[in-house]
């Protein structure tokens, strides 16, 4: 099966002049991980994750403790915003080297980089490096399950 088969291609872009304030409200309207960033011509330059933007405002100790359990609350620190100059920013300024696979790939070579780089959401683009959709673990995991040879119910 090729990536093509399992993504979704209305993906939500935005250029690389967007504002950082703007690439975050359509984070929480649209609900998602991970902006494709694209020139005009539709090729992928970078990708945004959510991610990097709460990086911005939440305390660099974070990235030191594996456990957290022992804070019952954050308090301001989930309050925190954003200066209006930061949010004006572009978000070429936080936007990372694209990571894409060909809409024609292997699931497995889309798995192996959803793994090696720690993403939940790949970009897939055509040979011209047009973005073409969007797939993530849980596509190409369901697309590899889909092929199981299970009966409904499970065993019993």
């Amino acid at each position: 099966m090729k990536v093509k088969n399992c993504m979704k291609r209305n993906v939500y872009t935005v250029a690389p002049d967007t504002s950082i304030g703007e690439a975050a409200h359509l984070f929480a309207k649209r609900h998602i991980g991970s902006l494709p960033v694209v020139d005009g011509d539709g090729k992928l330059v970078g990708l945004l994750q959510l991610r990097d933007l709460l990086e911005l405002v939440l305390p660099d100790f974070l990235k030191l403790l594996d456990d957290f359990d022992f804070v019952p609350d954050f308090g301001a620190v989930e309050t925190r915003q954003l200066s209006a100059e930061a949010l004006a920013r572009p978000v070429s300024t936080i936007m990372h080297e694209p990571i894409s696979v060909e809409a024609e790939s292997g699931l497995l070579r889309a798995f192996s980089l959803l793994h090696k780089y720690q993403l939940h959401d790949l970009p897939v683009v055509d040979e011209k490096n047009v973005l073409v959709g969007i797939t993530s673990r849980v596509d190409i995991g369901t697309a590899f399950v889909s092929n199981w040879n299970v009966t409904q119910g499970g065993p019993g």
